[in-house]
């Protein structure tokens, strides 16, 4: 696991949300297969992106558009079974993934005919 703050694992009281990028994402950062980082509550999409691009800065800009917020159209996030991609930003995500149980999946959808 990479990304854990210099805090420590859940340091000053901050839950530690575990999540993977997909590959290409992994190489361009330099992380592994799952990254732990620690966010500020509450826990929301916009929360993980921002602390994933605070300590990844090579990421900023690949899984949503920096200008709008947005997520790229052919990025999804799933958990728990379930397909976020669709919730808003500030919604907050599954108590499984605030609390470090379940892994918040960032998945390159796969377009084409």
């Amino acid at each position: 696991m990479t990304g854990i703050g210099p805090a420590g694992p859940g340091g000053e009281g901050r839950p530690v949300v575990r999540l993977t990028v997909p590959h290409h994402l992994r190489t361009l950062s330099g992380t592994g297969k799952e990254i732990a980082l620690e966010v500020s509550p509450p826990v929301t999409q916009r929360a993980v992106l921002d602390a994933l691009e605070t300590a990844y800065p090579a990421l900023k800009g690949t899984l949503r558009d920096p200008a709008t917020g947005r997520r790229r159209p052919f990025i999804r996030f799933f958990a728990a079974e379930e397909d976020l991609s669709h919730g808003a930003p500030d919604d907050p995500l599954p108590e499984g993934v605030a609390d470090g149980r379940e892994i918040l999946h960032v998945v390159g959808a796969m377009a084409g005919g």
